[in-house]
């Protein structure tokens, strides 16, 4: 049994985005031109891909939740479906960006990223925020955390394309801790099928200087994150933080995750962690 059941802290990021978005910026602009189609560890994406997707979400955002200013409604039949419309925007926004010249899009990123970044900084990070994290379950979230899953979208997305392009990485704790704090925020509802009795406790470490423990708590009928519980866990999970990253964005296949994670007590607790995603898509 959990001793001191409290839930987590917020997940504040709006003060990052300035750092990230100039590290983006330096490194679009250290490429090559052969550096630009080399293939990143999403499949239908190269390089230029993922920057003219960056550019766009950012457009994206403004438009919509700064300005007021919504796309259509989608134009399939049928009950509407986020992740197909969701993928829809980002294929169109990819295709579109793409055609532009390195330098006009890292031009327009340069002039865009301020805004975007005071955007999020001037937001009341405790008040409704315009769209729901949806992958951790919520019909509606609060600016602190929309604020933080953008960061993450924009953080993991950066490293795909260092990784692309064998360039040093961002997994120094400012800024890779805050992404694994958000991205775990899911854990309740990645695991709300899984049954266990009240009580039962699930203890996450990811391990490396970025990393930390996370505590998933069986209450009467649904699972919860709490902070620093008391008694013994039934299941210790051990991803290293070279690959949670990659878990949690579908840039690694089961398998090959599963030979590097340790769990120890109930594996079918455990394990089910590597099911998560954190984005939507």
């Amino acid at each position: 049994m959990a001793g001191r059941v409290e839930t987590l802290k917020p997940v504040l990021t709006a003060h990052l985005f300035r750092g990230l978005e100039g590290m983006l910026v330096e490194l679009l602009r250290s490429l090559e031109p052969p550096d630009w189609e080399k293939q990143t560890i999403a499949p239908r994406w190269k390089v230029k891909d993922v920057a003219a997707h960056l550019l766009d979400t950012q457009l994206r955002k403004l438009s919509i939740c700064r300005d007021g200013y919504a796309p259509g409604p989608a134009d399939e039949p049928g009950p509407f479906d986020l992740v197909a419309f969701i993928n829809r925007l980002n294929e169109a926004g990819v295709r579109l960006f793409r055609r532009l010249s390195p330098e006009i899009l890292i031009g327009l990123m340069e002039a865009v990223s301020p805004q975007f970044c005071a955007f999020h900084e001037g937001l009341d990070p405790f008040a409704p925020s315009v769209f729901a994290v949806s992958w951790a379950g919520e019909e509606k979230s609060l600016n602190w955390f929309d604020t933080a899953r953008e960061f993450t979208e924009r953080w993991h997305h950066q490293q795909q394309i260092r990784q692309a392009v064998e360039r040093p990485g961002i997994m120094v704790p400012r800024l890779y801790h805050p992404v694994l704090d958000c991205f775990m925020r899911g854990l309740p509802f990645a695991y709300r099928e899984i049954d266990a009795p009240p009580g039962t406790l699930a203890r996450f470490d990811i391990a490396g200087p970025c990393g930390g423990s996370w505590f998933l708590y069986r209450d009467t009928g649904y699972w919860r994150l709490i902070d620093a519980p008391e008694g013994e866990p039934a299941s210790v999970t051990t991803i290293p933080e070279e690959i949670a990253w990659r878990i949690f964005t579908k840039g690694i296949d089961r398998a090959s995750a599963e030979a590097q994670v340790r769990v120890t007590g109930e594996r079918w607790i455990g394990l089910h962690v590597l099911g998560m995603i954190s984005i939507v898509g």
